[in-house]
């Protein structure tokens, strides 16, 4: 497809996003603390993300003639703004609040990271999140967000502002963080439950190697234990404790078959304090002993050898 060399307003909803070959233009990127504030109403040619790092705020906004929106939004909580639509901060006596603004738009395509049609050809939810037009929008975010902003505003103050491979790559995260958060959000308002076990098993495979329980799974996620036991089953056909000793046992033969970490300190890398139990739960799950498995990996692996010198 021919690359398209025009100047684009700073909207995400483009086509010409999509079917050419652009890169980010940043506008404008500050903190800012606001205390007893209200701002008029008013309206630029880029996106812009404010994002609220402490405190409380309201936002007004006016997608259409005669139309207005009101927002009021908490700490971890952010709001993306559309090119061209009116609106307005106003913070209340008594309750200042700390933010972090972003604002961009989008020029000819600088080849250093991908560009933002190519990235959604890869990426699902982005291209479909890009096809979707709002006014306003807004999230609440899992502090994922506001690491990506932090890093993506230093580096554009170290550059002056000009750019570079390290803020075109985190503004390509920005764009893949906010619309996988955005699927969140829809998938949320459809299956909540659903999400609340996705979010249980990144949990599992990011803790798995410490001594964990139910009830701080269920924590982590915000639940009760005993909900969260109930829609696990139900969407994985297995108890969060037979799910996690499965994950265990799976990373257990990754460390036997790949590693020469000595059998008894497995145990301990996989978050099971007895060695006992690990021998135990272990052969449950593999119907090996750990000596077994890794003796059955070391034997196929010279079978292979053998294999390859014939």
């Amino acid at each position: 497809m021919t690359n398209l060399h025009l100047s684009l307003s700073g909207s995400l909803f483009q086509q010409a996003l999509i079917e050419g070959d652009y890169s980010p233009r940043f506008f404008a990127y500050y903190y800012k603390q606001w205390n007893n504030y209200s701002m008029s109403y008013h309206q630029h040619n880029s996106t812009e993300i404010m994002y609220l790092i402490s405190g409380s705020c309201v936002v007004d906004v006016c997608p259409r003639a005669d139309e207005e929106e009101r927002f009021k939004l908490k700490r971890g909580e952010l709001i993306i703004l559309d090119a061209n639509v009116p609106h307005r901060l106003i913070v209340e006596n008594g309750s200042p609040c700390r933010m972090l603004n972003v604002e961009f738009g989008f020029m000819e395509y600088t080849g250093v990271a991908p560009s933002i049609g190519k990235l959604a050809l890869q990426e699902k939810a982005l291209a479909e999140w890009l096809q979707v037009p709002f006014s306003s929008l807004v999230m609440s975010d899992p502090e994922e967000i506001y690491h990506v902003l932090k890093g993506l505003v230093l580096e554009l103050d170290q550059s002056g502002g000009k750019g570079g491979s390290m803020v075109d790559l985190l503004f390509c995260e920005l764009l893949l963080r906010l619309s996988s958060l955005r699927q969140d959000q829809l998938h949320t308002s459809q299956q909540p439950s659903q999400l609340y076990v996705r979010r249980s098993i990144e949990f599992l495979h990011q803790n798995y190697d410490q001594s964990i329980q139910v009830k701080d799974i269920a924590a982590a996620v915000n639940l009760h234990p005993g909900y969260l036991h109930r829609i696990f089953k139900l969407h994985t056909g297995r108890t969060v404790s037979d799910y996690l000793n499965m994950l265990r046992m799976e990373k257990a033969k990754m460390l036997l078959g790949q590693s020469d970490i000595p059998i008894a300190e497995i145990a301990d890398y996989v978050g099971i304090s007895s060695r006992q139990y690990f021998h135990l739960l272990f052969k449950k799950y593999t119907d090996n002993t750990p000596v077994e498995y890794r003796n059955s990996i070391e034997r196929h692996s010279w079978s292979y050898e053998e294999m390859d010198l014939q």
